[in-house]
């Protein structure tokens, strides 16, 4: 096998130490809201987004001002994009179903498929407004049928986004705040004087929201670790390299740490998405935050053969493969660690970021390698239960639960069955001794 780096990004150790940075100032942050609750909340939004409003929480009327100032055609694009997300969403949700099986006469097992109680949906809006993040998480939360769903999104210019708003109130949001970063993922889960805390996170973020849902993981659920963006174009010589250049970069701009990986078996266009890269930061408006992902992430990657390709891909696992080869279902067959594939050229990353349907948050950090991203499913809890209706099932049953307790040394777990075996049974089981 010969894998070849014409590029690297920064080293694990040197991405390990921002990280362990990272985890300090959560854990402290987090602390912090434990401890004072709404004045931690409050201090934290005038520390990093200037913010002080009498309240987090928008009334409706101030909900109903924000949308009045989302611009006719913008308003029809939301609508547009949360009818896409809904009908893939509803399509998910029907594939769901609650079963009850008899798999032995009289005895009933079966599966109910019950919604989260409360959801607090993070949208991020520091660097972008991430208006499209809101139909992710809000509507989707919303078809699964999420009794309270509460949104929060940081203040744009001292204000509350007006169309983050509105996709969040058109999305079903019950309570929307107007907080940001760490402390409205550690308000929404801790909970404070004024916010009840919900049941679980979902939402994509920053490296502190990230690593906040990290930290509070196991007190409230969470959708998955969704951190800072990742890509990966895998490309031969069917595509040109303007059309890797921009599919790179276009994720770059993301933020300052969004790896963005060129797989090829081409070295021909390697070197050419190297040069066209250099050309397109020239003149592309966030240049500045694109370029430094790019120098400091960005990894060109050169194979030998598909099945190389194959292999690293799956191994680095990113959150958005953009496939554009002469065998893109074959990469849809065999791939099995990542979190969204997009397929061909006439698709690409920003479709499923803003439009197309899919959802957008999705599994980061090789997370891929045991999670899917954000859906309908991961709202609703699969819960089991069983019923036994005759009292020839309750007898047969307990006599094989007696005896494979008493297997194990429990002789507590034993006499639950017994005790069925004496009554509905009719039988003279010993005290404390295996059925028979």
């Amino acid at each position: 096998m010969s894998v070849t780096w014409l590029k690297r990004g920064k080293p694990e150790t040197e991405r390990a130490a921002d990280d362990a940075k990272v985890r300090a100032t959560v854990e402290t942050v987090l602390g912090d809201i434990e401890t004072r609750g709404d004045a931690a909340v409050r201090d934290l939004s005038v520390k990093f987004d200037k913010y002080d409003p009498p309240a987090f929480r928008l009334t409706a009327s101030e909900i109903e001002s924000a949308m009045a100032k989302v611009a006719p055609r913008d308003m029809e694009d939301i609508r547009f994009a949360q009818t896409q997300i809904r009908r893939f969403a509803e399509a998910q949700r029907a594939s769901m179903t609650d079963i009850e099986v008899e798999t032995l006469p009289g005895v009933f097992l079966g599966h109910r498929n019950i919604p989260v109680q409360s959801v607090g949906c993070y949208v991020p809006g520091g660097k972008f407004p991430m208006v499209a993040s809101a139909h992710m998480s809000v509507l989707t939360a919303a078809v699964a049928g999420v009794p309270r769903i509460i949104a929060s999104a940081p203040p744009v210019n001292g204000a509350p986004h007006p169309a983050i708003v509105a996709a969040m109130a058109m999305g079903g949001a019950h309570e929307i705040y107007v907080m940001g970063g760490m402390q409205a993922v550690g308000a929404m889960a801790i909970g404070t004087e004024t916010i009840k805390p919900v049941d679980m996170l979902v939402g994509p973020g920053n490296a502190y929201v990230a690593e906040a849902k990290r930290q509070l993981y196991g007190r409230v659920g969470i959708d998955l670790f969704a951190g800072p963006t990742e890509t990966m174009v895998i490309a031969d010589d069917t595509v040109d390299a303007e059309l890797c250049a921009t599919d790179l970069l276009g994720q770059a701009e993301h933020g300052y740490n969004s790896p963005a990986v060129l797989l090829t078996n081409s070295r021909k266009l390697a070197e050419a998405t190297l040069l066209e890269i250099d050309r397109l930061l020239e003149i592309l408006p966030t240049a500045a935050t694109a370029g430094v992902s790019w120098a400091d992430y960005g990894e060109v990657i050169l194979c030998d053969s598909y099945d190389e390709m194959l292999a690293v891909a799956n191994d680095i696992a990113s959150e958005h493969v953009q496939v554009m080869t002469d065998r893109d279902d074959w990469f849809l067959e065999n791939m099995h660690s990542y979190g969204a594939l997009f397929l061909g050229p006439r698709t690409n990353v920003a479709n499923g970021d803003k439009v197309i349907g899919t959802n957008h948050t999705l599994p980061t950090k090789k997370a891929g390698r045991y999670t899917g991203g954000l859906w309908v499913g991961k709202f609703l809890k699969t819960h089991s239960y069983q019923r036994v209706v005759t009292d020839e099932a309750a007898a047969l049953v307990g006599e094989y639960g007696s005896r494979l307790c008493m297997l194990e040394g429990f002789v507590g777990h034993a006499e639950q069955c017994n005790i069925r075996v004496r009554r509905y049974g009719h039988k003279n089981i010993p005290y404390g001794a295996a059925a028979e």
